[in-house]
């Protein structure tokens, strides 16, 4: 029987990510078609995997109604020419929804019971905005059970800054700075296009082809981030500058146990080690990510110092600076979101967790000298998960150099 050190991540893609709303580029454009494209874009890219060897499909949405609603991972898996023998569901953690259903998948895997499996996530924002239709329990703020901020993301990150008086807004603005400006470079040097998946796409001037995200501000500067508004409280920290926007897009995934892979002749891109989800208090959900880290550490028999490479969800600026702020880790770390994050490149909800690895996957490629990355986020309502991988191009001798 396998073991969790027996999963693999083979491979990852994604499409661009859009602006939410009316005039962003997937108006127009249906939340499924969005994984189909995906997962079209992911067989495609390991064509030595036989569709039928598929055991699950797992695809996850916050807001599942409409054309992100019925059970997105079957339906997406017929729509995209997998056999009808394969079975698929849908997942909802908010915001970790992709993370989650990697996680699930791995444990399937893990124990034998799963050979090979997609995960995944998709949201469009745009067409269902975050908690749209939802209708809350009153018993949560009628009881005293969490604060009516609890259900404002917003709210909850100035929170953040209020108990960490230390993460001054200037030191926010100052990362998300620095967040737009090296995404811009890892696009200038080629490193994110590699796993996009063009998407046709419509306008009211007729047909296009999405091929890059389309929220980044490389022109960013913090004399801009300085005069912004703060929606979520008068003189408030946040801003739409150092917080992730609305966005639309989907994520993908495929997962095997390494005895599968090689079987299949599949690559292996991650090792997974571990992973932890933890909750916090919902008023202040942002520092989820701290506890669940610290529970994957401890499971795996690591410490912080031992990881190389954090790819971490900017939900929030603040959001980030608790994490490495808790863990002594300096602001402008090299090891911290080296290509940029969701701030510049935006979050669509439940795939962003996917997009994380995909990020990470690529930076292994490239980084020998680097055993081990992690993968983490917040996510809403007061939780936080954690995904540790080990990196199978590591190098002993390169590391000590």
């Amino acid at each position: 029987m396998a073991t969790s050190t027996d999963v693999v991540f083979v491979d990852g893609v994604r499409t661009p990510f859009g602006r939410a709303g009316e005039k962003g580029m997937y108006w127009r454009t249906r939340a499924d078609d969005l994984v189909v494209k995906s997962m079209v874009g992911l067989l495609d890219r390991n064509p030595s995997l036989p569709k039928d060897r598929i055991d699950d499909v797992a695809i996850a949405a916050t807001t599942q109604t409409g054309d992100q609603g019925l059970t997105l991972g079957r339906t997406t898996a017929l729509l995209a020419g997998l056999p009808r023998s394969v079975p698929g569901f849908a997942i909802d953690r908010m915001c970790a929804g992709a993370m989650t259903a990697v996680t699930t998948m791995a444990g399937s895997i893990g124990i034998g019971a799963y050979d090979v499996a997609i995960a995944g996530g998709v949201e469009h924002m745009g067409r269902h905005p975050m908690g749209f239709d939802a209708d809350p329990n009153p018993r949560f703020v009628a009881e005293r059970l969490v604060s009516e901020d609890a259900l404002n993301m917003g709210r909850t990150a100035e929170r953040i800054h209020d108990r960490f008086p230390q993460l001054t807004k200037e030191r926010a603005d100052r990362y998300a700075m620095r967040s737009q400006h090296k995404l811009a470079a890892a696009y200038e040097a080629g490193r994110i296009q590699p796993d996009l998946v063009p998407v046709a796409v419509r306008s009211e001037v007729g047909w296009g082809l999405a091929t890059r995200d389309e929220a980044p501000r490389p022109e960013t500067t913090m004399e801009g981030l300085a005069a912004l508004k703060t929606p979520f409280r008068p003189h408030g920290r946040v801003t739409a500058g150092n917080s992730s926007g609305l966005n639309d897009g989907a994520t993908v995934s495929l997962l095997a146990s390494k005895s599968a892979a090689k079987e299949l002749g599949l690559g292996a891109k991650m090792n997974l080690v571990s992973f932890a989800f933890a909750g916090v208090e919902p008023e202040i959900m942002g520092i989820g990510p701290v506890p669940s880290t610290e529970k994957a550490l401890r499971k795996a028999g690591l410490s912080i110092d031992d990881i190389g490479l954090f790819e971490l969800n900017e939900a929030f600026a603040i959001q980030v600076l608790s994490f490495t702020d808790h863990f002594g880790i300096d602001d402008e770390d090299p090891r911290v979101n080296p290509w940029g994050g969701a701030i510049a490149v935006g979050h669509p909800l439940a795939s962003s967790g996917v997009r994380l690895m995909i990020q990470l996957a690529r930076q292994f490629e490239e980084r020998p000298d680097v055993r081990y990355g992690l993968t983490a986020m917040c996510v809403g309502l007061g939780q936080g998960g954690t995904v540790i991988w080990e990196n199978p191009n590591y190098d002993r001798k390169a590391a000590k150099r």
